[in-house]
């Protein structure tokens, strides 16, 4: 009888064995091969570099008026799917680097460099984790989709000094809640 308990205890060891590893539901915060949890909060240096780009920059678009607001006040990526955030902020932080590398341009890229720097360095982070992720379905849908539709209509439905002022308002924004709420994962609630 002894050696029947043995076979049946063995038996079993090998069948957990074999069957890998039992799945947690240990929240992520990054994707395969992807940390971009490192972004959760800028460096104070960083910070700083930005507020000074952002105040040059409020200087030069004192005259400016806009009737639509690219970025709404209610908007909240907390409100889309885990895997959705990423693609949304690559979406903006895309947008923001094209209008303040146009802005670089026109005089103001001293003040500018260390700040595109920076979010150059984000973004092709970022990219590279968006891209390395499966696909999540055939189409964006629900939220995401009419939010990476108005960025992307952006650049050729509002004026330069909109967009300049949106993306300059926006900035902090980016680079502390959304950033951060991507970089956390399903954290982020």
């Amino acid at each position: 009888m002894a050696i029947a308990w043995v076979l049946v205890l063995v038996t079993a060891g090998l069948s957990l064995a074999r069957a890998g590893p039992v799945p947690t539901s240990k929240p992520t915060t990054a994707w395969r091969g992807c940390d971009i949890g490192r972004f959760k909060s800028l460096s104070p240096r960083e910070l700083e570099a930005f507020k000074k780009a952002k105040d040059a920059l409020e200087y030069s678009l004192k005259n400016w008026s806009c009737n639509s607001r690219l970025f709404p006040r209610n908007r909240d990526l907390r409100q889309l799917q885990v895997w959705e955030r990423p693609v949304a902020l690559e979406a903006e932080l895309a947008l923001t680097l094209k209008v303040l590398e146009t802005m670089a341009d026109r005089s103001l890229g001293d003040i500018l460099d260390q700040p595109l720097h920076t979010l150059r360095h984000i973004h092709s982070q970022l990219q590279a984790c968006v891209s390395a992720q499966p696909p999540a379905g055939p189409q964006p849908r629900g939220r995401l989709h009419p939010w990476l539709h108005r960025l992307h209509e952006a650049s050729k439905k509002e004026s330069q000094g909109c967009l300049e002022a949106s993306v300059l308002f926006n900035l902090f924004r980016l680079l502390k809640k959304d950033l951060e709420c991507v970089a956390v994962g399903d954290l982020c609630v």
